[in-house]
């Protein structure tokens, strides 16, 4: 069960991690980067779906075509976090590889969104984003941060998928040939 966990997380964290280098390593200061959150989620989903292909072959071929909701649930979840560290370790290269400023970038989004308001709201709005650089700065907090982003996007297709495949019905194995 471990080397499946491994190799369909692998195959995740991969699919996961390559968009991701390749926007934000490319980025320059002047850039605003190409692809937004729903683009971004977009992949996540996409990779994720090796946690049901990864729980099929679990069925199919260590378990004899039958598999509980438990077991297929922590294979789920394995999947997920090696695809999750494969996404924060992505996202730390980027952090520290690319001459992007993220935090910038999320500091004058922050204070965008407050553009308009009253001189209080617009104050507070600095302090809440001159917080956030400070804080996201902190590996101790960036890393689980980043790591909740993917994570429960995880475990979310891991309880559809071990509910769906605990029926031997649902893709049943084919016999071979």
């Amino acid at each position: 069960m471990p080397a499946l966990i491994l190799r369909y997380g692998v195959i995740a964290g991969v699919i996961v991690s390559i968009p991701l280098l390749w926007n934000w390593l490319k980025l320059t200061p002047e850039d605003k980067p190409i692809t937004g959150m729903l683009f971004g989620y977009l992949i996540i989903v996409v990779s994720l779906t090796m946690v049901f292909v990864g729980m099929k072959a679990y069925r199919d071929k260590v378990m004899g075509g039958v598999v509980h909701f438990v077991p297929a649930f922590a294979v789920g979840l394995g999947i997920s976090a090696v695809a999750s560290l494969f996404y924060v370790v992505s996202w730390e290269i980027c952090m520290a590889y690319s001459s992007w400023d993220f935090i910038a970038y999320y500091k004058a989004a922050m204070l965008d969104s407050a553009k308009g308001g009253t001189p209080e709201q617009l104050q507070k709005a600095v302090a809440e984003a001159d917080s956030f650089a400070t804080m996201y700065q902190n590996p101790l907090v960036r890393v689980p941060m980043t790591f909740l982003e993917i994570f429960p996007v995880g475990l979310l297709i891991s309880l559809v998928s071990a509910a769906v495949l605990r029926n031997p019905r649902v893709l049943p194995a084919r016999a071979a040939a």
